[in-house]
C-alpha cells in the first residue's frame, strides 16, 4: 500500500471493534452522527464494514498490481524499440496481446433507472467542489440559480470602462446598462416574443384569457404582443407591477424578476432588475482531487460535511466586509403554474460525491494486520450512508427525488477495476438493506485504459451507469506516463493539439451515445480552468454542449450562470441525435503517443517549458503542503489565474519527468528552474498572511522538497499520481508543526 509507517501516523486515540482499529474521533462521529441518521445498528454496521473490507481488500491490492505489471510490460517494449521507426499496428497488437486493450463484446444498452431529470434527461452546467470547505460546498449546491445581471457586471464579458478608476466604489451606470442590453440580448434569443425585441418592451402582463394564464409585452410604439412560443411561459409570481416571470427553454428555467421601483428596474426595459438563470443542474462534492485530508481528523472532517449537505443541515459562518454572514442551503423556488396550480422547483443542485480511487490508503480505520485501509472502500460504505439520511429527511430538501445515489469514481484502469467497484457497490447495498442498483455510479474516463475500453467499461456497470465525463487534465498525465519511455513528449500546449485529443473527447461521446445514454445518464466534459477569463469562457466553452455533452464543469457559481446561456443556445439532445450518425472517432489517433521531434525541442523552447511547468508545481504545492488546500486559484507564470489541482499537477510533474529521462534537459537544469521559480512565487503570495515563503530557506522548505520529488521520483510514482507524495509531505508538515 502507497502510505507511511504506523509509526508516523498522526497521534490521536483509537479503539479496537473486532479486527478493525479505529480513529476515535471517526468513531464518534459514526456513532453519534451517522449512524443515529440513518436508524442502523452500531453493531451490524461494524461488522458490514469489517466482512466487505476483508473481502475486496486483496482484490483492490491485486488490481493496483496489474496496473503496475501492464505499465512495466509498456515500458519494455518502449525501451526495446528505441530509436528505431514507429509501428502502430505492432503497437496496438502488443496492447492487445498483454490484456491492456480487450476485444469488444456485443452491443448493449444500459439499463439504468430511477434517474433524476438533471442527470438523464436536461443538460446544463456542473460545479465540483471540495465538500471539505463548508462555504464553498453550500455555495456550489445553491449555484442551482444565479444571477444572470451579477455574472455579467462582475467578470469580464462585458469589457470594463479603462477610463473609469477601478478602485472607485458603487455602482456603475454605464457597465449597468451594457449588462441589461447583453440580457435582453439573451432573451431574445432563448425566449423571443412575436416580431419584436425584450429591449423595446415597456411592461410585461399576465392575464388568464381562457383556462392558461399568458404573458405579453407592451412596446414602445403602443403594440402588445406575445411570445413566439407561449408553451415557454410556465408560471409567474406576485401581483401588480412587481411579479417574477417563469420561462422554460430546452429544459431550463429562466426567471425574470421585474420591479419598477427597484434601483435598477426602474430605467431597464420592461422594468427587469434582474434575470435569474437555473445554472448549475448538478454539482459533486469531491472528496479526492481538490481535497486536503491526509489523517484521519481530516477525513472524518470530509464525511461529516457531506453528511450536513445531506441532512440539509450544513452551515459556514463567516466575516465579509466587516459583518457575519451565515451560509445555508437555499428552499424550493415556488410559482403559480399557467393552469393555476403549484408549480415548486428546486433550490439547489443534485448532488454526487466523488469518491476516491483504489490507489491510497486512509488510517480512519487500521485492518486486523495494522495497515491503512484503502480510502475508496471506506469511501464508498460512510458516502452512500451519509445519502441514506437524506431520503430520512421530513422537509422539502431531498437530494434525489428518484431516490438514487450518485457517486462518481474517478481514476478507475479498465473493465476490471469498473466491475470491481460494481461489486463494492453490491456489497454496501446490501450492508444497508438498499435494493440493487440504489447507487449510481459516474466514471471518469481519464485514464488511456479505460479510454480505449470504455464500452466494457460501461458494461460492467450498464445497471447502475448515471455518469460519464472526460477528464482531459488528468487524461494528459496518464497519456504522459503510459507513453514515458516511447520518447519526449511535446510541450503541453501542443499536445492538446494533437489528433488524440480530439479522438478522446469525441470517442467519449460517440461510445456513451452507441451504448443507450441519451435520456438515461450525462454525458460531461471537463473544467474551465481560468476563473477571471469569462469572455474567453464564453467564446469557447460553448465547444462542449455542441460537442454533445449533457453537462461541463466549471469554476464558479458565477461561471455556471454564463455558462448555462449555452445550453439556452444549444439543443444538446438535438445535437446527439445527429453525432449519433456519425462515423465513430479514431482509436488509431487514440493510441498514438504525443512524441515530438528533436526539432519541436530547442533550448529555448524547453527553458520556456520549464519555466511553467515548475512554477505550476510551485504554486500548487506550497498550499498543499503548507496549507492543507487542495484546490485553489493559482497564477500561472503570466500572472492568469488557474484552477489547480492533482490533475494539473500530474501533467507538469510527468512532463518534466519525462523530459529528464529522455535528456531534454539536466537534472541540474532543473533545479536551478525549480530555484529560480521558487521566488517568483514566493512573490506572486506575498500578499498572503498564510502563506511561508520557500526561497528563504530551500533546504528547510518541505513544500519546495515535496516539488521536486515530484518530478525526480516521478516516473517511478505509481500512474504519474501525485497523491503518494503529497500525503507525506503533509503528514510531516503537520507533525512538525505538532512537534
Amino acid at each position: 500500500m502507497y502510505a507511511v509507517s504506523l509509526k508516523e501516523r498522526m497521534p490521536g486515540d483509537r479503539l479496537v471493534i473486532g479486527g478493525l482499529n479505529i480513529d476515535a474521533s471517526f468513531h464518534r462521529f459514526v456513532e453519534t452522527e451517522l449512524l443515529p441518521a440513518i436508524g442502523v445498528d452500531s453493531g451490524r454496521f461494524w461488522t458490514g464494514v469489517q466482512s466487505i473490507l476483508d473481502d475486496l481488500t486483496p482484490l483492490n491490492r491485486r488490481l493496483l498490481a496489474i496496473r503496475d505489471e501492464l505499465q512495466l510490460s509498456i515500458d519494455n517494449w518502449h525501451k526495446a524499440r528505441e530509436g528505431n521507426a514507429w509501428k502502430h499496428a505492432r503497437y496496438v497488437e502488443f496492447l492487445r496481446h498483454i490484456g491492456y486493450l480487450r476485444t469488444p463484446g456485443k452491443p448493449f444498452t444500459i439499463s439504468t433507472k430511477n434517474v433524476d431529470p438533471e442527470i438523464a434527461n436536461t443538460a446544463g452546467p456542473q460545479l465540483v467542489v471540495p465538500v471539505n470547505n463548508a462555504r464553498f460546498a453550500i455555495n456550489a449546491a445553491n449555484a442551482r440559480w444565479g444571477s444572470l445581471f451579477d455574472a455579467l457586471y462582475g467578470s469580464d464579458v462585458i469589457p470594463r470602462d479603462k477610463a473609469r478608476d477601478a478602485s472607485s466604489a458603487g455602482y456603475d451606470p454605464a457597465r449597468g446598462s451594457a449588462v441589461i442590453a447583453y440580457s435582453t440580448d439573451f432573451l431574445d434569443l432563448s425566449v423571443p416574443l412575436k416580431e419584436a425585441s425584450h429591449a423595446d418592451v415597456v411592461r410585461y402582463t399576465v392575464s388568464i384569457p381562457m383556462r392558461y394564464a399568458e404573458c405579453h409585452a407592451e412596446l414602445k410604439d403602443g403594440r402588445t404582443v406575445g411570445f413566439a412560443d407561449k408553451r415557454r411561459f410556465i408560471g409567474w409570481t406576485g401581483y401588480g407591477s412587481r411579479k417574477s416571470l417563469l420561462f422554460m427553454n430546452n429544459g431550463l428555467h429562466i426567471e425574470i424578476q421585474v420591479d419598477p421601483e427597484h434601483p435598477v428596474g426602474c430605467d431597464a426595459p420592461g422594468h427587469i432588475h434582474d434575470i435569474i438563470l437555473e445554472a448549475a443542474l448538478t454539482t459533486i462534492q469531491d472528496c479526492e482531487d481538490s481535497v486536503s485530508a491526509v489523517n484521519a481528523q481530516e477525513k472524518t472532517g470530509v464525511y461529516r460535511n457531506w453528511l450536513g449537505l445531506m441532512q440539509g443541515k450544513l452551515e459556514a459562518t463567516f466575516e465579509k466586509n466587516g459583518r457575519t454572514r451565515t451560509r445555508r442551503l437555499n428552499r424550493e423556488r415556488k410559482f403559480i403554474g399557467i393552469d393555476g396550480s403549484e408549480v415548486i422547483l428546486p433550490g439547489t443542485s443534485v448532488m454526487m460525491v466523488r469518491n476516491t480511487g483504489l490507489l491510497m490508503t486512509t488510517d480512519v480505520v487500521l485492518d486486523r494486520q495494522g495497515d491503512e485501509v484503502f480510502e475508496g472502500l471506506l469511501d464508498a460504505i460512510i458516502t452512500t450512508a451519509c445519502a441514506i439520511s437524506n431520503s430520512r429527511q421530513k422537509n422539502q430538501l431531498i437530494n434525489s427525488q428518484a431516490g438514487s445515489i450518485y457517486i462518481v469514481k474517478p481514476k478507475l484502469h479498465g473493465p476490471d477495476e469498473v466491475a470491481f467497484v460494481n461489486t463494492l457497490f453490491c456489497q454496501v447495498e446490501k450492508l444497508f438493506e438498499l435494493p440493487r442498483n440504489t447507487i449510481k455510479i459516474g466514471i471518469m474516463d481519464e485514464e488511456r485504459r479505460t479510454t480505449v475500453n470504455l464500452r466494457e467499461c460501461i458494461r460492467a456497470v450498464r445497471g447502475r451507469l448515471a455518469f460519464i465525463n472526460t477528464g482531459f487534465l488528468d487524461r494528459t498525465g496518464d497519456e504522459i506516463h503510459t507513453s514515458m519511455c516511447a520518447g519526449p513528449v511535446l510541450p503541453k500546449e501542443s499536445i492538446k493539439q494533437q489528433p488524440w485529443l480530439k479522438a478522446y473527447e469525441n470517442w467519449n461521446v460517440d461510445t456513451g451515445i452507441s451504448c443507450g445514454m441519451r435520456g438515461k445518464a450525462q454525458i460531461g466534459k471537463g473544467m474551465w480552468p481560468m476563473p477571471d477569463e469569462m469572455r474567453r469562457m464564453i467564446d469557447e466553452k460553448r465547444a462542449h454542449p455542441e460537442l454533445g455533452a449533457n453537462c461541463a464543469w466549471v469554476p464558479s457559481p458565477s461561471a455556471a450562470t454564463l455558462h448555462a446561456m449555452h445550453y439556452h443556445e444549444i439543443d444538446v439532445a438535438a445535437r446527439q441525435k445527429i453525432i449519433a450518425k456519425r462515423r465513430a472517432a479514431s482509436l488509431e489517433d487514440i493510441l498514438t503517443p504525443p512524441i515530438a521531434k528533436a526539432s519541436e525541442l530547442d533550448a529555448e523552447t524547453v527553458q520556456r517549458e520549464l519555466d511553467n511547468n515548475a512554477q505550476s508545481i510551485l504554486g500548487y504545492v506550497v498550499r498543499w503542503i503548507d496549507q492543507g488546500v487542495g484546490c485553489s486559484k493559482v497564477p500561472d507564470i503570466h500572472e492568469i489565474g488557474l484552477m489547480e489541482d492533482r490533475a494539473t499537477l500530474r501533467i507538469s510533474s510527468q512532463h518534466i519527468a519525462n523530459w529528464l529521462i529522455h535528456r531534454i534537459c539536466s537534472e541540474e537544469q532543473v533545479r536551478e528552474t525549480f530555484k529560480r521559480m521558487a521566488q517568483i512565487v514566493d512573490d506572486q503570495n506575498a500578499g498572503d498572511a498564510a502563506y511561508r515563503r520557500m526561497s528563504d530557506d530551500l533546504d528547510r522548505s518541505l513544500a519546495f522538497k515535496a516539488a521536486c520529488d515530484l518530478v525526480f521520483s516521478g516516473a517511478a510514482q505509481p500512474n504519474g499520481y501525485t497523491e503518494p507524495l503529497l500525503h507525506e509531505y503533509r503528514r510531516r508538515k503537520i507533525l512538525s508543526l505538532l512537534a
